[in-house]
């Protein structure tokens, strides 16, 4: 599902590339799958995503965000993805 951003901060592109960069120092934060290589596991191209932890996007506290290649970011949003599809 494509990602909505009107509900996010107007600055998130800016505050994402700063984890990414910074912070996740261009790598997964769980698995260590380094951006725009093959994903060690899958042979895939990464591309790092941040997510929220507590899934609220209005809060980008940075002990809030994590960077995630796809791998782990699908992960991470099964379980939800699941119990939404119950719900609808």
């Amino acid at each position: 599902m494509p990602c909505d951003y009107k509900n996010y901060h107007p600055q998130w592109k800016i505050i994402s590339k700063d984890i990414i960069k910074n912070r996740a120092k261009n790598r997964c934060e769980l698995c260590n799958a380094e951006n725009g290589k093959p994903h060690w596991k899958t042979g895939s191209k990464v591309v790092l995503t941040v997510h929220h932890l507590d899934r609220d996007v209005k809060n980008n506290k940075p002990y809030n965000l994590i960077a995630l290649c796809q791998r782990c970011h699908n992960k991470i949003d099964l379980p939800f993805r699941i119990k939404r599809r119950k719900n609808e």
